[in-house]
């Protein structure tokens, strides 16, 4: 869940009225939100840098409340308190207006062939006589902020750029060109640079580094100009100093480009409803026109409101209450979504405003009725049927076994889920290609950049971690891996193995072989050919040659066991023999 941190004064001011911690946990409760941390500036810093480093830091005090992740219009001040508002009934819910300006005066822009392949959509708006405060810029910065890390998935799917429209002239062209026709001041640069050295500027940015990717593979980088020929933004990376807005800026042109044409629309009615509220006439925008390279024209934000019927007896059943249609509609409309009740009660028809892009289908609305209704007002009680839950198989079988390894002798380990390439392949002796793993689109670091398919490597880590224990270490996991599997759904498949290691000053095979034997006769599979299991001699690029052995069970391989090769015990920086055992428990269902 997104935290959006506010100053407890200002959000105070907004509202109207003072509450204590106690109270305003209260009001984000009912509201549907969590007050996460009363926190302050200074706070902040002495957590994160150290007691020393906080002087001088302010100590106003801050709330950090966690917001749900689909509603982008609680992600900011503005969106928060005109949301509790509502809710309280204090204010009625604003309508947003789009303002087309006459032929020939109102804004354009025109996206050419060249950045289909890179980011083949752009939206933009105006915010005409809008008045800044040092809050209301932060807020508007922050917002932009929230969304990049949020619906916009780290700029990849949307990056907004917002600039000063009267230091610029339209139409603006969204264009790709080559690195080096690309030459502009970026934001905050005392200087211009081309788009490569503009990489190479922010290769060791702590903030910007993480977009470059996005990019800079491409023989092409996306660029936004006006009609003077000043640029605008290098889409997702950075805008340009020229344009950029202050506390001065009256008239915010605002664009956003993409990967995600949906994506795009939501964000821009997003940035443009939130903040509209203080443009000279309030909650309106200006539209602009956009080209496509196909010749159609698009008038954005759209800013669309539409309607969805909802039977009032659908939202009792489904919350267990019993409210009248009236009653219901009042509950959806202190929840921003405004209701009346038509066809002699039979309906309830709701609209839905450009701020709620989290209503896609009836169950958003009874959630929603939910909230304002109160979940601690819902009356508990027994279900008029019943059933008996069960454990699943797979899992029952598990925590059998996990108790039998231990009385074995072994210790249990949990190790993580999410391994890198280089422990899965290059330090057992493979290939990446023929581990058939899964790889993370975005890795957070080198250490989790693939899901594991094998146990060994996290045992083998653990070992090398508690290497001062005393011998012998017997170690053991049972656990999921996961592997590619195109007949799925979702690309991927589990499987539930069990994985055993015995380190000591000798290799003790004959230890793990004992185990597999004991693991056999809890899974009633006898030693034999027919219907039981057999062990025959095999290769391994993680076992050292001739002592490994593929494990076959019920007419099919289920694993391995072995001596594993000294060079992967060494990169692992392990020094001692080692055995392993690891097989797939599913078959044994």
């Amino acid at each position: 869940m997104p935290t959006v941190g506010v100053k407890r004064d200002l959000l105070f001011e907004a509202l109207g009225r003072s509450y204590t911690d106690e109270e305003f946990n209260d009001l984000c409760f009912e509201f549907g939100l969590e007050l996460d941390e009363v926190t302050s500036e200074k706070d902040i810093i002495s957590k994160e840098k150290g007691e020393g480093k906080a002087e001088g830091a302010s100590e106003t005090v801050l709330y950090k409340i966690d917001v749900p992740a689909n509603r982008y219009d609680l992600l900011c001040l503005e969106g928060l308190v005109r949301g509790l508002q509502v809710f309280k009934e204090r204010i009625n819910l604003p309508r947003y207006e789009k303002i087309i300006p006459a032929k020939g005066e109102g804004q354009k822009m025109i996206i050419t062939e060249e950045t289909v392949k890179i980011r083949p959509y752009a939206v933009a708006a105006v915010l005409r006589n809008i008045t800044f405060t040092k809050e209301r810029y932060d807020s508007f910065i922050d917002l932009q902020e929230k969304l990049h890390q949020n619906i916009c998935r780290r700029r990849a799917l949307v990056a907004i750029g917002t600039h000063d429209l009267d230091t610029i002239s339209g139409p603006f062209t969204f264009t790709a060109k080559a690195p080096s026709e690309i030459k502009f001041k970026p934001l905050n640069q005392s200087q211009e640079y081309t788009a490569s050295q503009i990489m190479d500027l922010y290769r060791t940015d702590s903030h910007l580094r993480h977009y470059l990717h996005l990019i800079e593979n491409k023989p092409r980088y996306p660029v936004i100009f006006d009609s003077n020929g000043v640029v605008l933004s290098m889409p997702p990376i950075i805008n340009g100093d020229h344009s950029k807005i202050s506390l001065k800026t009256r008239n915010v042109f605002i664009e956003c480009t993409g990967t995600d044409m949906t994506k795009a629309k939501i964000v821009l009615d997003i940035i443009v409803t939130m903040f509209s509220e203080y443009c000279e006439k309030q909650f309106t925008v200006e539209a602009v026109e956009v080209t496509y390279p196909n010749g159609k024209t698009h008038i954005c934000p759209e800013l669309a409101y539409r309607k969805e019927k909802v039977k009032p007896e659908l939202i009792n059943k489904k919350l267990g209450i019993s409210e009248t249609p009236s009653s219901l509609a009042k509950l959806l409309t202190r929840m921003c979504l405004s209701s009346h009740v038509t066809g002699n009660g039979n309906n309830i028809e709701v609209e839905i405003p450009p701020t709620r892009a989290d209503v896609i289908h009836a169950c958003d609305i009874v959630e929603d009725a939910a909230i304002a209704y109160g979940y601690n007002n819902i009356q508990m009680v027994i279900p008029k049927t019943y059933t008996i839950a069960n454990q699943l198989p797979l899992n029952k079988l598990t925590e059998l076994l996990r108790l039998d390894l231990a009385a074995a002798g072994f210790t249990e380990a949990l190790t993580f889920a999410l391994c890198s390439t280089e422990d899965i392949a290059d330090k057992l002796g493979m290939d990446i290609s023929a581990t058939n793993a899964v790889h993370i689109a975005n890795p957070k670091t080198a250490e989790f950049q693939v899901a594991r398919t094998t146990l060994l490597p996290g045992l083998l880590k653990t070992i090398a971690a508690n290497r001062k224990m005393p011998l012998p270490l017997k170690l053991f996991e049972i656990s999921d891996i996961v592997v590619k599997d195109p007949t799925k759904d979702v690309g991927a498949r589990n499987y539930r193995h069990l994985c055993a290691i015995y380190y000591n000053k000798s290799p003790g095979f004959e230890i793990i072989h004992g185990l597999l034997d004991r693991v056999m006769q809890l899974l009633e599979v006898p030693p034999n050919e027919e219907n039981g299991y057999t062990i025959k001699a095999t290769e391994g690029s993680a076992f050292f040659p001739g002592r490994c052995a593929e494990i076959f069970a019920r007419g099919q391989s289920v694993g391995k066991l072995g001596v594993l090769h000294p060079d992967v015990i060494t990169k692992f920086e392990l020094t001692m023999p080692c055995s392993a055992l690891e097989i797939n428990i599913e078959p044994f269902l």
